[in-house]
Formats: C-alpha cells, sequence, structure tokens
C-alpha cells in the first residue's frame, strides 16, 4: 500500500517509522523546513520524552478519555518508547517524577533519531508541504492534495497536532480535513497553561518560587481538583509552574468566574498541627514582630502581602495576637485564595485538550468511523494528559497502534 502520513511531529514520524516496518511505501508530509519543531522546544529544549511508568499509573495522568488510550499504551509503552530511543542511538535517564529526558539534555538528538528512523526504513519526507485536503471516493480515502496538487494514496493519517504553539506548524489544519469530512471536534482549548490572576496584589511576587505547596480548586464551593505537593512560581500576571499548569487542565472548561483557587502553603501539617507549632513559636519570639513568625512559615517576600490579606499589622507583638488573630493566620495558611482572571493564550500551551472526538476514531486502530483508511494519531485527538512526558508518550502510542493494523 502507498500510505500518506500528514505532518512530522512526534506521532507522525513515528506512524510513518512503523507503517514502513510493515513493508509499506510511506510519504510524510511537513509543512515546516524540517520536521519535529514542536519537539525541538519541549522540556525547554530537553525533551522530556516519556514518563517511566506504565498501565494504570500512567492512565492516571490522562486528563481526557484515559480509556481510549488504554489500548494504544498497551501495544506501545515507556518501555517500548526508550528500547526505540536507544536502538537509534540515544541514551535515556530517568529523573524526578519518572521523567525520562536525554542523557544530553539536547531535544535535537530526539529528532536526530526520528530522522534516521525514518531514512533507515526508505520513508520519503516532504517538507514545505502544505496539504490542502484530504480526497475521499464513496467512503474511502483516496489522496490528498498538497502544495496544489492531487496526489493519490491508498490511506492516510492525519497526524496534524493540535493549536498550541502554532509556531512550529500547529495551527489546526486537521480538525480542518476531519470537520470537512463528517467529524466532531470537541472545542479545542489550551491545557497546560499559566493561570492569569485578578487585581495587583501578587504582582510584587513576581519570581517568587513556592516549594512543596498543593494547589487546589473549588467549583461552586465543591472540590474539583486538588495537586499533590509540587512546585508553582509567581509571574507578571499569575502563576506558572508544574502545579498550575497540571491544575489548568482541570479547569480550562470551568466557567472560572465561579472557580475558587487556593494554595496550601503547609500540606504536611493540619490545623492542629500547625496551631501547635504557632503556639510554640510565639512564646520561643516574645516581644518579637508577626513578620519575624511569619518568616518562619513562609518566604520573606510572600509574609508583608500574606498579612495584609489578613489585616495583621507586620509590626504587631507576635505575642499580643489573639487566639482569632492565630486561627487567621492558620486558616490561609491553608486555604490561600487566588482570584482568577483567565488562562493563558494557546501561544503559552504546552498541549490542546480537545480535537477529533475518539467517539469517532477506533482505539484498536486509530482508523475513522466514518471514513475507511483514515486514520487519527496523536495531539489532534480529544485526548490530553499531565506533564512529565506523558503527551508525548501519547503520541508514540497511538502512531504504533495505528502502525500496528496495517
Amino acid at each position: 500500500m502507498k500510505v500518506c502520513v500528514i505532518g512530522g511531529g512526534a506521532s507522525g514520524c513515528m506512524a510513518a517509522i512503523k507503517i514502513a516496518d510493515k513493508g509499506h511505501d510511506v510519504v510524510l508530509y511537513e509543512k515546516n523546513e524540517k520536521i519535529g519543531k514542536k519537539i525541538y522546544i519541549t522540556g525547554k529544549g530537553r525533551c522530556n520524552v516519556t514518563n517511566a511508568v506504565t498501565g494504570p499509573e500512567f492512565l492516571s495522568n490522562v486528563v481526557s478519555n484515559p480509556k481510549f488510550v488504554m489500548s494504544s499504551e498497551v501495544r506501545f509503552n515507556s518501555n517500548d518508547t526508550r528500547e526505540f530511543f536507544e536502538e537509534h542511538g540515544v541514551k535515556l535517564k530517568i529523573e524526578r517524577g519518572n521523567r525520562v529526558f536525554p542523557v544530553s539534555d539536547k531535544s535535537s538528538d530526539i529528532i536526530k533519531a526520528l530522522e534516521r528512523g525514518l531514512k533507515w526504513r526508505g520513508v520519503e519526507v516532504v517538507l514545505n508541504a502544505n496539504v490542502d485536503d484530504v480526497l475521499v471516493v464513496g467512503n474511502q480515502v483516496s489522496g490528498v492534495v498538497v502544495n496544489g496538487k492531487s496526489e493519490n494514496f491508498d490511506c492516510v493519517v492525519v497526524a496534524t497536532g493540535g493549536k498550541s504553539y502554532a509556531s512550529t506548524g500547529s495551527t489546526g489544519d486537521g480538525y480542518k480535513f476531519a470537520s470537512k469530512l463528517g467529524h466532531k471536534i470537541v472545542t479545542p482549548v489550551q491545557a497546560l497553561v499559566p493561570i492569569i490572576l485578578e487585581g495587583s496584589e501578587t504582582r510584587s511576587l513576581q519570581g517568587l518560587s513556592l516549594k512543596n505547596v498543593v494547589l487546589f480548586s473549588k467549583f461552586g464551593n465543591k472540590p474539583l481538583y486538588s495537586s499533590e505537593i509540587g512546585e508553582m512560581i509567581f509571574t507578571d500576571s499569575g502563576i506558572s509552574g508544574p502545579l498550575v499548569l497540571s491544575m489548568s487542565s482541570y479547569i480550562n472548561r470551568c466557567d472560572l468566574t465561579k472557580l475558587q483557587l487556593f494554595i496550601d502553603f503547609k500540606p504536611a501539617l493540619n490545623e492542629d498541627m500547625l496551631r501547635v507549632r504557632i503556639d510554640r513559636d510565639i512564646v520561643s519570639l516574645g516581644a518579637k514582630q508577626t513578620s519575624s513568625l511569619m518568616d518562619g512559615l513562609l518566604p520573606k517576600s510572600l509574609v508583608p502581602v500574606f498579612l495584609k490579606r489578613i489585616g495583621i499589622n507586620m509590626t504587631k507583638k507576635a505575642n499580643q495576637l489573639s487566639n482569632e488573630e492565630r486561627e487567621r493566620i492558620i486558616l490561609t495558611l491553608k486555604n490561600f485564595e487566588l482570584k482568577i482572571k483567565d488562562l493563558a493564550s494557546f501561544d503559552y500551551a504546552v498541549v490542546t485538550a480537545g480535537g477529533v472526538s475518539v467517539k469517532e476514531v477506533s482505539p484498536k486502530t486509530m482508523e475513522s468511523k466514518l471514513v475507511k483508511r483514515l486514520y487519527f494519531v496523536g495531539e489532534v485527538l480529544d485526548v490530553d494528559a499531565l506533564t512529565g512526558g506523558f503527551n508525548l508518550q501519547i503520541a508514540f502510542s497511538t502512531a504504533a497502534q495505528c502502525a500496528s493494523n496495517f
């Protein structure tokens, strides 16, 4: 068979390689001047290529439609991804959180490995190729229109990515193809993205990094999502960092005006434990200022903002704090509210949530249920996961699942 793969990102390259392994003639069309432009910037240029967990633990990190990717993850999991790249000349290492990176810390090594894989298998890679349309005869794919010219193919694999980082070529082309052929598109929204805060209260905290905190949310006063203990950072317009990016993927379809967002600064201590600690510290500090008490509980730059929030003067003597004021400190340490204005735009989103409805795609083959021999893999699908290499692994897994049925 002659197979067309549209998109030279993670899923497209892996699909082309795995399909070529089956002995088929494969042409990969990439609209950019080189493959892997988005891979190049992932992991801040280091490329968090996968996460070294499998099975239920992997799926627990998939936000949208984890059941859909179950069979793909079984077919080609993190172990398979690591084996693939090591066979193609990339030494890998596992870091905190089971994140897998090249030993070199260079995303370019991952791209070179994919280039080698394509070359070794004789995949024809056509760069600067704009695919304008997917052609169908009856109810079956017949080819594509590329750079204004019709080309015949037996199968077409759409691996065009989502809408995040449009500068890398992810401009929603796959949604256009899918929609024209009758597929439902779940409205794309930004995921793994910074959060913009209301007002100027926290602007003085720009650059402040918090460690060992928990970020949690409520919707209409009902618990929505609570992170694990981790890190976040204040920016010029709001907050970012691992905890924030993960949170964004759980609130990106909520009415943000009804959402409450909180930081627990002391997740290792419950209120009773905090009460004991504060009482002990007050005895030890005596007539020293309340700011000295808070310096032992929070980063120094956060103390003025915190005390202003709860209406306690920094210069007030610690041993003069009333029981009510102590309780206010404890409650706010465990529930420091942040007022959300919006999520940052797609320009700052790591991945896209939404895309081609998985109800119209077979999880066993990645083939469209509406058009024969049309396949969708990677981020173009309505599947997204948390940070840590999970999204790239989904790209590789769905691509390998697709190829396994050729």
